[in-house]
């Protein structure tokens, strides 16, 4: 625990949350500032930066919780999709440093996009990219 993390403090109790569900590695909370009511968040009761970071041991488990969850959304709101995602890096939306897993119901029409530019591969890059990251590729 990190007594600098917000994340710890409501897994210490010394903030209140909303738990939706816990287990002996994980706890989901309700995300004080949701995209949408019951934006649920996914938490380790460890304290991992990032997802780079993590216990392989929590894999499982961060996962496990993120299907309980995200079917409660679903059969409790009524939902027809869901998005799950995690923010690692500053640059990548991170705010809290404590490794996270949020789960936000969607709906019609609810005006939340991913903007996306994509890219086209010229010839020979792809391959190229392919090489610098399997360069790096680590067996499990």
């Amino acid at each position: 625990m990190k007594s600098d993390c917000v994340f710890c403090r409501i897994l210490s109790g010394e903030i209140p949350s909303e738990i939706l569900f816990e287990n002996d590695r994980v706890v989901a909370i309700l995300d004080v500032n949701p995209i949408h009511f019951g934006h649920a968040l996914v938490l380790p009761r460890m304290h991992y930066r990032d997802f780079l970071e993590l216990d392989p041991q929590c894999y499982s488990s961060l996962l496990d919780a993120a299907k309980v969850v995200s079917k409660a959304l679903v059969e409790g709101l009524g939902l027809e999709g869901f998005n799950i995602f995690s923010n690692n890096g500053r640059i990548a939306g991170q705010s809290v440093f404590h490794f996270h897993l949020h789960v936000t119901p969607r709906y019609q029409d609810d005006d939340i996009h991913f903007v996306l530019k994509l890219k086209k591969y010229k010839n020979g890059e792809m391959k190229h990219y392919a090489d610098l990251i399997r360069n790096h590729i680590e067996p499990c």
